[in-house]
């Protein structure tokens, strides 16, 4: 437990950061919510032929799942980050919204209403005067179910690059780490606690604003403080990204203002949160340039469209991935040819320029436990096949579809396995050691295969292109920014498929965060070269 705290106290810093992400994505989401459903509830009130048109709608979004919903806005909108989420957490919030407004609007006695009708109330005053009021309460139940349930949906935000408490959740699921994963998870529990208590408390204060005496002026006081609760949780949320070193020991941020900004990239697994370190830590410590980093952004497309809309400067990319999954063409296996055909596809296409390769090839390897590799004979990939048919396969969701994965794989070698798993990536480490499956689709340079004693198998058939990572960057920023290319070009071929692996390692098995080991591996093998 001390040690859960002193990793807490260590990223207060971002922690405030996140939070105040969380609450602002969450908040203005509900703001937007209520503006649109309140008005829909009240129409579905009015007009009965409307009504199942209205809750219909709002039913059907929500069945959508989140992960879902929020890849069609990508699609739809071209556009990671904050946009793309609140509009799926405003999609989300307006059925308890709605649904409510409709309840208590429809539940007003109709005694009550012929009572206004008697004493001279036009339509609009009695909606305004009496049906509104009797039907607040309802209606604020849907809008703390909105909240509350906005606040947990909104942890899936950070996939697509929007921040908040689920970018921890993101990078702990990623690395294996328990720590970062709670580090999201708990204080995302206890801003939903907190979000419900506020608008309970609203509750509250509109109950005792109609049964105070007046003149009380404490009464009073403590009311507003009531009803000003939520404004105080989202005035929270201002304060902690507008002021993001509030909480940084007194220390204010050493980056200048004006300086200009490069933003790097990073796909969700712990290979690319290293590269992504090491080249934003290169570019800080060789420029005046304030490096925003922008990692977890999931799979390969959702950093491509990134890159070519503007919304990051630059992120690392394999060889392999950018012909096959990318640009759609076959596979090539000689290594110079594909960087050769990427390269001058993407500069073609997408007014992108690759750089030097790193150095290392991360190709895919079938791998199987090494205990069964060598109870069952087995070697290469054309010797599963007499035992394919009995195999579980865990796949990573990209590998699952891509021609240069399964589908591919299955064509080229003439088998296929008994049951396929799509799995995150570190978890299909842990389900093949765990006997959860019997073969996965690992990483070459991932560390994990030496650590949980797996047999890589070789790829007789040839069937993998060459995965050699390379940095990316928009042709735009390296016309503004010429001396990123001497910059990254100190990396270019230092990293060996070896190295790549203990990197890996080192974060994946010893829990060392990716920029102290991009760091470490900066200062003993390029940092001295320069000096």
């Amino acid at each position: 437990m001390i040690e859960w705290f002193q990793f807490v106290a260590t990223r207060l810093p971002e922690l405030w950061v996140r939070t105040g992400e969380h609450i602002l994505l969450t908040g203005t989401s509900t703001l937007i919510a209520i503006a649109i459903g309140i008005p829909l509830g009240l129409a579905a009130s009015r007009l009965p032929r409307l009504q199942g048109i209205i809750t219909g709608g709002v039913g059907i979004v929500q069945t959508i799942p989140s992960l879902a919903m929020l890849a069609m806005l990508l699609a739809l909108l071209n556009k990671i980050g904050t946009t793309p989420a609140i509009i799926a957490l405003v999609l989300y919030a307006l059925l308890p919204i709605v649904r409510n407004a409709l309840a208590g609007l429809t539940g007003v006695p109709a005694p009550i209403k012929e009572a206004a009708d008697g004493i001279g109330m036009t339509r609009n005053q009695r909606l305004w005067l009496v049906e509104l009021p009797l039907a607040t309460p309802v209606i604020i139940t849907g809008i703390q179910t909105a909240a509350v349930v906005g606040v947990g949906i909104a942890t899936l935000s950070a996939f697509i690059g929007a921040g908040g408490l689920g970018q921890f959740i993101n990078r702990g699921i990623a690395l294996s780490n328990h720590q970062l994963i709670l580090l999201g998870a708990v204080p995302a529990a206890l801003l939903a606690l907190a979000v419900d208590a506020s608008i309970t408390s609203v509750q509250w204060g509109l109950r005792r604003r109609r049964s105070a005496r007046r003149g009380n002026r404490l009464d009073g006081l403590i009311r507003t403080l009531a009803l000003s609760a939520p404004l105080f949780i989202l005035a929270t949320g201002c304060l902690a990204v507008w002021k993001p070193d509030l909480l940084s020991a007194g220390t204010t941020s050493s980056g200048d203002n004006n300086a200009p900004v490069i933003r790097i990239g990073s796909k969700n697994f712990t290979e690319q949160l290293i590269l992504g370190e090491i080249m934003a830590q290169l570019i800080e410590q060789n420029t005046e340039m304030q490096v925003v980093r922008k990692f977890d952004l999931g799979g390969t497309m959702i950093c491509h469209s990134a890159l070519r809309n503007g919304e990051i400067d630059l992120y690392a990319e394999y060889t392999g991935t950018a012909l096959t999954t990318v640009l759609k063409r076959e596979v090539i296996s000689n290594p110079n040819e594909a960087y050769r055909i990427v390269s001058e596809a993407y500069a073609k296409q997408f007014d992108l320029t690759w750089l030097s390769p790193f150095g290392f090839n991360n190709t895919y390897a079938i791998t199987l436990r090494e205990t069964d590799a060598q109870r069952w004979g087995i070697k290469s990939i054309s010797e599963l096949k007499s035992r394919a048919s009995e195999l579980r396969a865990g796949w990573t969701s990209e590998f699952s579809e891509r021609p240069d994965g399964y589908p591919g794989l299955r064509e080229h070698y003439g088998f296929k396995f008994a049951t396929v798993r799509d799995l995150d990536t570190a978890l299909m480490y842990e389900a093949l050691v765990q006997e959860e499956v019997d073969v996965i689709c690992a990483f070459a340079t991932d560390g994990r295969i030496a650590a949980y004693h797996l047999q890589p198998l070789e790829d007789d058939l040839q069937f993998f292109p060459p995965y050699f990572a390379a940095p990316i960057i928009s042709a735009a920023t390296l016309d503004k920014h010429p001396e990123l290319e001497k910059i990254l070009d100190l990396v270019a071929g230092k990293i060996s498929s070896e190295t790549m692996q203990r990197l890996n390692s080192q974060v994946d098995r010893d829990k060392r965060s990716p920029a102290e080991v991009a760091r470490e591996f900066l200062q003993s093998n390029i940092l001295p070269s320069i000096q």
